[in-house]
């Protein structure tokens, strides 16, 4: 026993040991319980099979959506297949100077559209209204 109080070996402590040797063992406990149940999770969800995806294995998703030609501003206009920035912005011009569109066939007459390109962004025009 020294003036300040009691020496380290006198109350027991070990210098270094930051968990008591209890501590050291239920932290073991935890992992082995964390371990096995990532194992049993991998198991359930196919992975001994080899059936868990792979991200480079997955195909694109595509968003299904339509779009209103006499609405749409051209950013919107731009998402289309097969419309990049430039058409999008002369269909929202054609449209602003002859006015809105009464049937998709009109969209012919805007420079760059040809019958492949409206066949391919047809399924994502919305119907027209009747006049």
């Amino acid at each position: 026993m020294t003036a300040d109080g009691p020496t380290p070996v006198e109350t027991g402590a070990r210098r270094g040991v930051i968990l008591r040797w209890a501590d050291q063992a239920g932290v073991a406990a935890l992992l082995l319980l964390a371990l096995v149940a990532l194992a049993w999770y991998w198991v359930t969800r196919g992975g001994w099979r080899g059936e868990l995806i792979e991200i480079e294995q997955v195909g694109p998703l595509t968003a299904q959506f339509q779009v209103d030609i006499n609405q749409a501003d051209w950013p919107e206009l731009a998402q289309l297949p097969g419309i990049g920035e430039t058409l999008a912005r002369r269909i929202a011009a054609t449209r602003a100077e002859q006015g809105p569109f009464r049937d998709h066939r009109q969209l012919l007459a805007v420079p760059g559209i040809g019958p492949s390109t409206l066949a391919q962004i047809k399924p994502y025009l919305l119907p027209l209204p009747a006049p």
